[in-house]
């Protein structure tokens, strides 16, 4: 490798590793795009370089285009955190980005529903509130049930999609179209804690809402 070769490499991941140093300081939507940048950039120096072309000039293009698949993560959704954030401080509901660039809302049991019982809680229905507010028209919310694993699969699975069923029908009264509700039921099959003790069992019966934007 001749030493042109080298220094467009050495510029490649200098870019990429100051890049991704910087993302602590950023939001959401800018660490998006800086790490697509990143791995963009040395995407580009590595492809240039085994095709024959410049190293440097393979980083700068794929650092562009990096840029734009990473950012996919919008100002919109980035709002929409924030805000159901703001709404569920202090209740023990976890609002996150996802590795996919979903809105991930995680109910507890104790927000959400009764041991075996589909009905909601007046607790949840504020935070349901919130979510609903400023979704448009094509925004698309994906809702599913959990339980723990008390009881066998033909009581748990059924329940678990009539909780995710009565999420979405309280969110289609609240103005969300039928056509971007989505729901399903994982029954205990995708626990998340312990189902051996009071604790985990009740953090296993939860409902989660996942929130996307169209191609994201």
């Amino acid at each position: 490798m001749n030493a042109r070769r080298l220094a467009a490499r050495g510029v490649a991941v200098a870019l990429a590793v100051t890049v991704l140093a910087g993302c602590e300081t950023m939001d959401e939507r800018s660490k998006g795009t800086a790490t697509g940048a990143a791995i963009g950039a040395l995407g580009g120096a590595v492809i240039s370089k085994a095709t024959g072309g410049k190293a440097g000039t393979g980083a700068v293009i794929g650092g562009v285009v990096g840029a734009v698949g990473g950012n996919l993560w919008s100002k919109r959704m980035e709002e929409k955190r924030r805000a159901m954030e703001q709404a569920t401080a202090g209740t023990g509901i976890d609002v996150a980005r996802t590795p996919d660039n979903e809105l991930k809302v995680n109910v507890p049991s104790d927000l959400s529903f009764a041991v075996g019982r589909a009905d909601l809680q007046p607790s949840l229905r504020p935070v349901l509130d919130q979510f609903a507010k400023g979704l448009d028209q094509t925004m698309h919310v994906r809702i599913v049930g959990h339980t723990d694993s008390t009881g066998s699969d033909a009581i748990n699975d059924p329940l678990s999609l009539a909780r995710a069923r009565t999420v979405r029908d309280y969110l289609e009264d609240r103005g969300v179209p039928a056509a971007r509700l989505e729901i399903a039921g994982r029954g205990s099959r995708e626990p998340v804690a312990d189902n051996g003790s009071d604790a985990g069992r009740a953090k296993n019966r939860r409902v989660e809402i996942f929130l996307r934007e169209p191609g994201a």
